[in-house]
């Protein structure tokens, strides 16, 4: 008897797990909040940004307003320079642009499909066109003129 419910435990368990986990309504994956720097995740991009997946060859953006993609890992001193930078673009331009980072270390796949070899890399996304990518730790007018001029918000 108490095999058979330890049996039942674990396959509740893992069909708890399943249920939290499958992108479900109470799924808080795609949870988006203008004014901040939101942290994504390679599904997060899929469903927001391009399902390069389904179609790697033609780039077809999902979403309603351009986008900033900051690149990074933690422990890299340049990307903590970019950072505050990142975070004045999501205030300063908060219902006109969206701005996320990726963690290259734990989002590995995307990172691999974009060749991100040097972080941080910085990919600007208009709502029509093809995204622009920079790399470094460039000064705050230097993303802001691509911000003006590509994503075409002032």
């Amino acid at each position: 008897m108490k095999r058979i419910l330890l049996i039942i435990f674990v396959l509740f368990s893992f069909l708890l797990d399943a249920c939290n986990n499958s992108g479900g309504p109470n799924n808080k994956m795609t949870e988006v909040r203008d004014g901040v720097v939101n942290q994504m995740s390679t599904q997060m991009f899929i469903e927001l940004v391009w399902d390069y997946k389904a179609n790697p060859k033609t780039f077809n953006f999902k979403g309603d307003l351009p986008c900033i993609i900051d690149f990074y890992t933690d422990w890299c001193r340049p990307c903590r320079m970019v950072a505050p930078i990142m975070d004045e673009f999501a205030k300063e331009y908060s219902g006109k642009i969206r701005v996320f980072k990726v963690n290259t270390d734990a989002e590995q796949e995307l990172a691999h499909f974009f060749q991100i070899r040097s972080i941080p890399t910085v990919m600007f996304v208009p709502k029509s066109g093809k995204p622009q990518i920079t790399v470094g730790a460039l000064p705050k007018e230097s993303f802001q003129k691509i911000i003006n001029d590509l994503l075409m918000v002032k």
